[in-house]
């Protein structure tokens, strides 16, 4: 379904500029963006994917991966085709790289309708990229809001204030994804991005406008495994958020067109988390490598272990009342208290 966006410029000789994202597409009428979704008509950006979504799945909100907002809940994940990245191991690439766009209906009324009706209290827009079909993202969030679910992102986060100024307000929580710990030469060589200030602006900028921030780090093994490169990265995430700030370090996998390196080895995920924690952030995580210790939640002050996990599923909520350590009181900064009736919320594809 075509309908106009609302991030573009017009420019002379029926050329836009796309402003969703951080490459500022300049799109000839007839063409199309970088991420094949965003269509200049007439001289007119039309984005081509507005409710038309390719994957839409269950999940629970610690896969996102979000491990200190609104614990043990259902969100309903939706994706489009097409994405600003090309990321050369994506494991989403069935949707992510595709150049024509197609899905089943659903509407943003349509969305939280179905949200509802699976019990969900969250919506993710997660798959592929969700700056590239903002638009469509803003008009589920508004829906979800009116109707008391909260919505949250999971993105590379190359983005253009123009899309965090229409995030404000919409969007409650946010996982930005860095590839490589955000070197440049990765980025352009894997990825085809050019360096990563755009995300760190829009980690910052998503964070001053209130929305609650997580940042993954996604480790690639002997391309993006650097112990220097994470150090600043987790400096920069310590004094732009603060030293509280979840920080995920997740396990790669080999896939599409990178299938020639290992798995990321545990003792470099575990290297990598020593360093992050020497640059000063408190909650420090590894994804991607179910029943090991650093999946779980330890008190800044005293090291109690106050939340248990084996991958997505939380296995111990020690927390008193108001997420307070019981054995120190330090507050941990978790928005949200485990339901007290939480049951483990399973992958569900719709």
């Amino acid at each position: 379904m075509d309908k106009e966006a609302l991030l573009y410029d017009r420019l002379p000789e029926g050329k836009v500029r796309c402003t969703a994202c951080a490459r500022y597409c300049v799109v000839p009428e007839g063409s199309q963006g970088f991420c094949f979704v965003r269509k200049n008509i007439g001289g007119k950006l039309y984005l081509t994917v507005y409710g038309t979504a390719a994957a839409i799945q269950v999940d629970p909100i610690e896969k996102k991966p979000l491990l200190h907002y609104m614990p043990g809940r259902r969100v309903f994940g939706i994706g489009t085709v097409g994405c600003n990245w090309r990321c050369q191991y994506c494991q989403n690439y069935e949707v992510s790289q595709e150049r024509e766009a197609w899905g089943r209906r659903l509407l943003p009324k349509e969305a939280v309708d179905w949200a509802i009706r699976e019990q969900c209290q969250g919506i993710t827009f997660t798959y592929n990229e969700p700056t590239i079909f903002l638009e469509y993202a803003r008009d589920i969030m508004r829906e979800a809001h009116a109707r008391g679910l909260f919505t949250n992102f999971v993105t590379n986060g190359y983005m253009t204030p123009e899309a965090v100024s229409l995030l404000q307000g919409n969007l409650d929580a946010v996982s930005i994804d860095f590839k490589g710990s955000g070197e440049a030469g990765f980025l352009r060589k894997y990825i085809s991005a050019k360096g990563s200030e755009p995300i760190l602006e829009t980690m910052r900028g998503l964070a001053r406008g209130g929305t609650h921030v997580e940042i993954t780090n996604l480790i690639v093994p002997r391309v993006g495994d650097s112990k220097e490169a994470l150090r600043t990265l987790a400096a920069a995430v310590r004094d732009s958020l603060g030293p509280d700030t979840a920080f995920h370090l997740l396990r790669w996998h080999p896939d599409y067109l990178m299938r020639d390196l290992p798995e990321t080895p545990v003792a470099t995920l575990e290297a990598l988390h020593a360093v992050a924690k020497e640059e000063g952030l408190r909650y420090v995580y590894l994804g991607n490598v179910w029943g090991h210790p650093l999946e779980n939640t330890y008190c800044a002050g005293c090291g109690t272990l106050v939340v248990k996990r084996n991958g997505f599923y939380i296995e111990e909520w020690n927390l008193e009342p108001g997420n307070h350590c019981p054995t120190c009181g330090r507050a941990i900064p978790i928005m949200g208290e485990l339901p007290a009736d939480y049951r483990p919320t399973y992958v569900t594809p719709l």
